[in-house]
């Protein structure tokens, strides 16, 4: 005998939010890869502009084990776009330093990113677009703010910089 699914009574938002990050993710990834970044590697260098971060606080908001941000910081280090520097407030910490090759790479790895985001929304009409971008706005801010408590976490995607 075969089990009957259950009937959906709402849309599947999981669904539909996870597949349209995951594209996202792979046509972001493949325009950077034809200047020779990663998406983490992106991050890292935007991030590192922004402000005086540590290698740690980097990691975090690029949601990177330190393994994964060793290594990424380690290639753009060979590809002379960031250094290990100490910081200025901890002489424990390392910061990293976003060269003058690293700050052209990271304005032009920020324009292949925004056109990827431009890209998808202009295949929505106007208005739609707004809608979308103003509902996800609401969700992020409000009642999707917070994780939920969970013995078994889900992994955390990247947060979104302020």
């Amino acid at each position: 005998m075969t089990a009957m699914a259950p009937t959906r009574t709402e849309t599947d938002l999981s669904f539909l939010l996870d597949h349209t990050s995951h594209v996202l993710r792979t046509q972001m990834t493949a325009a950077l890869a034809e200047i020779g970044l990663t998406p983490r590697m992106h991050c890292v260098l935007v991030h590192a502009l922004e402000e005086e971060r540590t290698q740690i606080q980097l990691a975090e908001l690029g949601d990177m084990d330190k393994t994964t941000m060793v290594v990424t910081v380690d290639a753009l280090e060979k590809a002379g776009y960031a250094e290990r520097r100490p910081s200025s407030t901890d002489r424990r910490a390392r910061i990293i330093a976003v060269t003058e090759a690293g700050e052209r790479i990271a304005r032009r790895s920020q324009e292949i990113v925004d056109g990827v985001h431009r890209a998808a929304l202009e295949s929505l009409p106007g208005d739609e677009r707004e809608v979308l971008v103003r509902a996800l706005n609401r969700l992020v801010g409000g009642h999707l703010a917070t994780p939920a408590e969970s013995a078994q976490p889900a992994r955390r995607a990247r947060e979104r910089s302020k």
